[in-house]
């Protein structure tokens, strides 16, 4: 099989694109507005870029009405995000907070949980007490890419890990089990 993404139909009932890069963790990426309100909302393309010093980076689309999400607003006006694991046991949370609500919704609040204070961050900005792992991210930079219409643009933004929390449940013998958050 063979197609040119946006050029050719591939002929699959879903596009495979996204499936071929595995395991691809969600970003499910917490900030602050400049005005104190919390936003949360998964991103499925997220990655760690390097280790040492580690960076991260999480892509998105323009809304289809080509505004920017409030989350690469966010991050870019205060300097600071976080991004939480989602876990299984967390998915129906993680679905709430996918939803498309206006700007200035607090997500922790429609899904149920619970912000916890980062501790590093230049600003404050809430983590998912229920995830068991997160890292505090100050922002470095976005770089706009051109997306296929109506979207627009896509947003890369990164950043700088400078603080990591792992609940001590999901550690077995001092290695990060990964079948154990769920």
């Amino acid at each position: 099989m063979f197609y040119q993404p946006g050029k050719t139909d591939h002929g699959l009932p879903h596009d495979p694109f996204k499936a071929c890069v595995v395991p691809r963790p969600i970003g499910w990426i917490s900030t602050t507005s400049p005005t104190g309100t919390p936003n949360l909302a998964p991103y499925s393309q997220f990655t760690n870029l390097t280790f040492d010093p580690p960076y991260v980076l999480f892509s998105s689309n323009q809304t289809v009405s080509g505004d920017r999400k409030d989350t690469v607003v966010n991050a870019e006006s205060t300097g600071s995000f976080v991004w939480n694991l989602a876990t299984y046991d967390l998915r129906e949370a993680m679905n709430i907070t996918a939803q498309q609500f206006p700007y200035g919704v607090n997500e922790f609040e429609k899904a149920g949980l619970t912000a916890e204070p980062s501790t590093v961050l230049p600003v404050q900005v809430p983590m998912v007490k229920e995830s068991p792992v997160r890292f505090e991210c100050v922002y470095h930079s976005t770089m706009r890419l051109p997306g296929n219409p109506p979207m627009g643009t896509v947003d890369v933004v990164v950043g700088r890990v400078v603080g990591v929390h792992i609940d001590e449940r999901v550690l077995t013998d001092g290695i990060l089990d990964r079948g154990v958050p769920r």
